[in-house]
């Protein structure tokens, strides 16, 4: 149960951090990599494997 309980608090640090960086980029950033700010958060779940 330890163990599950840890990974899941990676798993989702993981996707803070991910939705974290990608909310910091402007507009034009995000545009030149092809991404919205609609995207972010299923960017961020795919990334942490959510």
């Amino acid at each position: 149960m330890a163990n599950r309980l840890v990974e899941n608090y990676r798993t989702w640090r993981q996707y803070r951090q991910t939705v974290n960086e990608l909310s910091r980029l402007s507009n034009r950033e995000l545009d030149d990599l092809g991404i919205s700010r609609y995207d972010i958060d299923n960017i961020a779940r795919r990334s942490a494997g959510m």
